[in-house]
């Protein structure tokens, strides 16, 4: 497991700065210090490494229940901009997933997680009645995550994501008026500093948990 972790780190630093297509195994045994031998044992070829960095980038990772759902959400989406910045793993599998031609190669399922898991987080802050009655649950969770993943993009492109956490913190504070009840969008804590703050409570619960959690598990240790 010490082999496949090292090669999945030196991977995800490859892909992250090169992308896919002009990333080489030989990068990746360079900078993960293994064997060709020990790297083919884990990933027989590159888009077998690629896929499995696909599949880390929701692990090691929980996001703790939080009372108001419409806080989850906004927790959610910081964590995700503080762990973009600082783990390889998550950075680079924004760019295996989100351009065109990856969709060909990849599918589509990463960016499926992604607004499944805040249309539950919606539908659940809808049955507890934080969001206005008007308010589309599955159109609304397509556009906060396509917003999202907009802000990151700009965010990457003009500053290397330095801003990331602030950009969006922005994001929320122009989005959540148009579907939260005034009460709770009032209590809602929208903070660039709360990121590192819930990033690593949520590494913490999945360590103490002793296994890598994904999206499923976004509401509870699991």
């Amino acid at each position: 497991m010490r082999t496949r972790r090292l090669i999945l780190d030196a991977a995800a630093s490859v892909f992250d700065e090169r992308g896919y297509e002009a990333a080489t195994i030989g990068e990746v045994l360079a900078r993960a210090g293994v064997t060709k031998g020990a790297l083919y044992f884990h990933f027989p070829s590159k888009r077998a490494l690629a896929e499995g960095v696909l599949g880390e980038q929701f692990a090691g990772f929980v996001l703790a229940p939080r009372v108001s759902k419409l806080q989850e959400l906004v927790d959610m989406g910081l964590a995700l901009a503080y762990r973009m910045r600082r783990r390889p793993v998550v950075s680079a599998s924004a760019r295996l997933s989100l351009g065109q031609e990856m969709g060909a190669v990849f599918g589509t399922w990463t960016i499926r997680t992604w607004l499944d898991a805040t249309e539950r987080v919606l539908r659940e802050a809808q049955e507890q009645g934080e969001l206005l009655p008007q308010v589309d649950v599955a159109e609304s969770a397509w556009v906060f995550s396509a917003a999202w993943t907009g802000v990151q993009v700009y965010s990457h492109t003009l500053s290397g994501r330095e801003d990331l956490e602030e950009r969006v913190c922005a994001l929320f504070e122009h989005l959540l008026p148009s579907v939260a009840v005034p009460a709770v969008l009032g209590r809602l804590v929208i903070d660039p500093a709360r990121a590192a703050e819930v990033a690593a409570e949520g590494e913490r619960l999945a360590a103490e948990a002793g296994e890598p959690a994904g999206l499923d598990g976004v509401g509870a240790p699991a």
